[in-house]
């Protein structure tokens, strides 16, 4: 019979410490040693762990190695989970922290349940995901460009009094402005007003490159699909997406919930019940963009001629579901508003409903092959 080896490997760029657990409760466990961090490397490992009829089961941490590991070992033909690292149990009191003992703490963990492995994106998802990962650090940098630029006026008692900044208005104002005593504060000035337009032009690069993208993507009916939904434009559908991976994975809409932190967090004992902030324990970008959408539904349900244009092409039970979600979050936003609950309540309130309506579109949506 084969028996199970579990394996704990703490990666690093250049090296791998390897632990493994012995099946059975009171098995042995050891530390193995240290592996380059090498497809040739980790192909040795496996020979050296398959003998004596032993069968290895590999786990590690999620972390900036990436998914490559996994997709080695399981183009090998073995079992490995990739582990999110704030899902891992650790002791409160253990102050001692070393690779050696890390690949045994997996090891021993793996062997014991006690893991739950995360969903691994294949190499198509992940290039998505970087995709969209790259637009949003992207929009970041669009934002401290803008505030640089304002910061900058300020200090020179610059400000913009007739309307809202980065209109046509503003922007006209921004190109008219020549106000500066020295000359090297103008050309400051003009490198940084460059440098808002170069940010800009970087976003619009990204946002036809993600277009593009989508075409040919696995997922691309689901993206499609979800711009049914109010609010939910080609990025942020695509983001959401990309982020999730698939979401026909959780059984329930709750859990999905649940994985995306927008659910409270609790600490109840005995027959006191204590329920506190959302546990924001999911994916933070895909969560951003959900209480983003939510912002749309503040004003009156309507099938504008944007959204009527859209979705033209969709299944008219998509359409239904789109137009009954609008329905229902725009009177849930005004009765929660209503009540005096502050915005972000109502607005993580109305995020958590569209992820269930996100998940019953993805379940009734057939994917490409």
């Amino acid at each position: 019979m084969n028996k199970t080896l579990y394996v704990g490997l703490d990666v690093h760029k250049d090296r791998i410490a390897v632990a493994v657990a012995e099946d059975g409760r009171g098995g042995e466990i050891r530390f193995h040693g240290v592996i380059a961090n090498s497809a040739d490397a980790v192909l040795r490992l496996t020979k050296t762990l398959t003998r004596n009829d032993h069968r290895p089961s590999f786990c590690y941490e999620a972390g900036p190695c990436g998914y490559g590991l996994h997709r080695h070992l399981v183009k090998l033909g073995f079992e490995c989970a990739v582990v999110s690292p704030a899902m891992i149990p650790r002791k409160v009191g253990d102050r001692i922290k070393t690779d050696r003992r890390d690949a045994e703490m997996l090891a021993r963990l793996w062997r014991a349940g006690e893991l739950t492995p995360i969903w691994t994106p294949d190499e198509e998802q992940e290039a998505m995901r970087d995709l969209i990962r790259t637009r949003k650090q992207a929009m970041d940098a669009v934002k401290v460009a803008k505030l640089q630029l304002l910061s900058f006026l300020l200090r020179h008692g610059l400000t913009y009094e007739t309307g809202s900044y980065w209109t046509q208005r503003h922007r006209r104002w921004l190109a008219e402005l020549r106000r500066f005593r020295f000359t090297h504060q103008q050309l400051v000035f003009e490198e940084l007003k460059r440098a808002v337009d170069q940010a800009e032009e970087r976003v619009a690069t990204l946002d036809q490159a993600i277009e593009t993208a989508i075409v040919d993507w696995h997922f691309a009916p689901v993206v499609d699909a979800l711009r049914a939904l109010r609010g939910v434009n080609t990025t942020i559908a695509a983001t959401v997406v990309a982020e999730i991976g698939d979401i026909t994975r959780f059984e329930n809409p709750r859990q999905l919930m649940s994985w995306l932190g927008l659910v409270p967090s609790e600490h109840s004992s005995g027959s006191t019940v204590r329920r506190g902030r959302l546990t924001k324990a999911g994916n933070a970008l895909a969560r951003t963009m959900l209480v983003e959408a939510g912002w749309s539904y503040r004003h009156p349900p309507k099938e504008g001629h944007p959204y009527l244009k859209r979705s033209a092409h969709l299944p008219q039970e998509i359409k239904d579901i789109g137009w009954k979600a609008q329905t229902r979050l725009c009177k849930r936003y005004r009765d929660l508003s209503r009540t005096g609950k502050p915005q972000p309540r109502v607005l993580a309130a109305i995020a958590r409903e569209l992820a269930g309506v996100i998940w019953d579109i993805a379940r009734k949506t057939p994917l490409t092959a």
